[in-house]
């Protein structure tokens, strides 16, 4: 899809930007030390700028425009379901709310049948913790390093990187342990087979030294997002599983953000064979165009609240327009084999572009993923594996990775830039030519980056 640009408006532009400094606050920054670009418009994967700037979006919004902007069939859907019904409240069976539901559940691995609707991905944790600690009266739950699960208050001390900091009140029941990650194995492993073993072998110990009957939930990302895209090793996941089913645990995938053909299958799960008890899902079930999230849940577990009311709720909970957009998009997904798409361009587009850019570029460490979900972890030395940037570097110390974004924006792609890495995450229905277009991008760009190897 080539999208239509609209004409350079510098002037209405300034006047967006003006608004917005005097009055947006925003997530995750210093507000007086940001310059947010003002964005014109946007179309498949691609967005724009007020003095005509066009961007190949590499980061699927924040990885969660899987049908990439303003498909016109959920555009559509959205408009119908607003002329008909805006919104209900969540106590009542509405129908887009029962057939989003039923076709999400159709997808979902296993027995995960009942759907319970959010606004979006932490509130969707939140209440699987919620859950889990209901379902088994135990308070504790594990969660790795290098990993994110939201920002609201469980979803944060679950977190495992630094934006958990400022905010982790240790009094949450939270203990982090170790996931695999060969690359950076904390375990001195050096096969996937030995990593997982080990990995496994660590978090057994980590519950058995907290006390298995004080354990309520396990919670991993499938495949870790933003941390880093680290796919687990071969057996660990089901590992993990045989793990909670020993010690009653219950296991719950964070889908967040790898789910809904993100890694070219419906879920990550998929590719594991593996079953949790909870799911949580957002962003790619209707391609961000309306807040919605949500926990799919297995029968056991539903089977507790069955005589026993469940102790939470949302007002916004399976809002309609919000159920109108996952609906279309499950059947624009259906219809366009969008997630057969995504495969392809995982096995024979963006995996082996991102694999010959290393081989090309020595500031690239180490390539993975699958589907359209990749890192590039960027070292100043291939050898000693030492980070680009130091682990959460800014100002000044974060400079190299700056400069490699800015090479990215002045040869059109919007990159996705996380400490030392730069992810690949275009919309799972981006064409081939258009992918291309972004290894084209993401090679210069990491020349500049070659600049600082040693």
């Amino acid at each position: 899809m080539t999208p239509h640009v609209a004409a350079p408006d510098p002037q209405a532009g300034a006047a967006v930007k003006a608004a917005d400094r005097a009055h947006v606050f925003h997530s995750w920054s210093a507000q007086g030390l940001i310059d947010p670009l003002a964005v014109a418009g946007a179309e498949g994967s691609y967005f724009w700028d007020y003095d005509g700037n066009r961007y190949l979006d590499f980061t699927s919004g924040l990885v969660y425009t899987n049908i990439g902007y303003q498909h016109p069939k959920v555009v559509a859907a959205i408009q119908e379901q607003a002329g008909k019904l805006t919104t209900f409240a969540p106590a009542f069976a509405i129908d887009v709310r029962s057939e989003a539901a039923r076709l999400i559940a159709e997808r979902t691995p296993g027995d995960l049948d009942k759907i319970f609707f959010t606004n979006g991905g932490a509130e969707a944790v939140e209440n699987a913790v919620r859950m889990a600690r209901l379902h088994t009266g135990r308070t504790k739950v594990l969660s790795a390093y290098r990993s994110y699960h939201g920002a609201t208050s469980t979803a944060i001390n679950l977190t495992g990187d630094p934006r958990r900091w400022p905010s982790d009140t240790a009094s949450a029941g939270v203990v982090h342990f170790w996931a695999p990650f060969l690359y950076r194995s904390p375990f001195y492993s050096t096969t996937e087979a030995e990593e997982s073993a080990r990995a496994l072998q660590h978090l057994e110990d980590t519950i058995a030294f907290e006390g298995p009957a004080t354990v309520a939930a396990i919670i991993l990302e499938t495949v870790p997002g933003t941390a880093g895209i680290m796919t687990p090793p071969p057996g660990y996941l089901a590992g993990v599983r045989e793990i909670c089913d020993k010690y009653g645990i219950v296991f719950i995938l964070d889908e967040v953000m790898a789910g809904f053909g993100r890694t070219g299958k419906w879920f990550a799960a998929d590719h594991y064979d593996i079953v949790p008890d909870l799911m949580t899902f957002a962003k790619g079930v209707n391609s961000g165009y309306v807040p919605l999230g949500g926990v799919a849940i297995n029968a056991e577990i539903a089977a507790t609240f069955d005589k026993r009311a469940y102790p939470g709720g949302l007002t916004y909970s399976g809002h309609p327009l919000a159920c109108a957009a996952a609906v279309a998009t499950i059947q624009v997904m259906e219809d366009e084999k969008v997630v057969q798409h995504a495969a392809h361009l995982g096995e024979n587009v963006l995996g082996p572009g991102l694999r010959e850019l290393a081989e090309r570029h020595p500031s690239v460490g180490d390539v993975r993923g699958m589907g359209v979900f990749w890192a590039l972890e960027l070292v100043k030395n291939r050898e000693t594996r030492e980070p680009l940037v130091p682990y959460n570097a800014a100002g000044e110390a974060a400079a190299p990775m700056a400069a490699v974004g800015a090479a990215a924006k002045k040869n059109g792609l919007w990159p996705f830039i996380n400490m030392n890495r730069t992810h690949a995450v275009p919309a799972c229905n981006a064409s081939e030519a258009e992918v291309k277009e972004g290894l084209a991008a993401l090679d210069a760009a990491l020349s500049v980056a070659d600049e600082y190897t040693a």
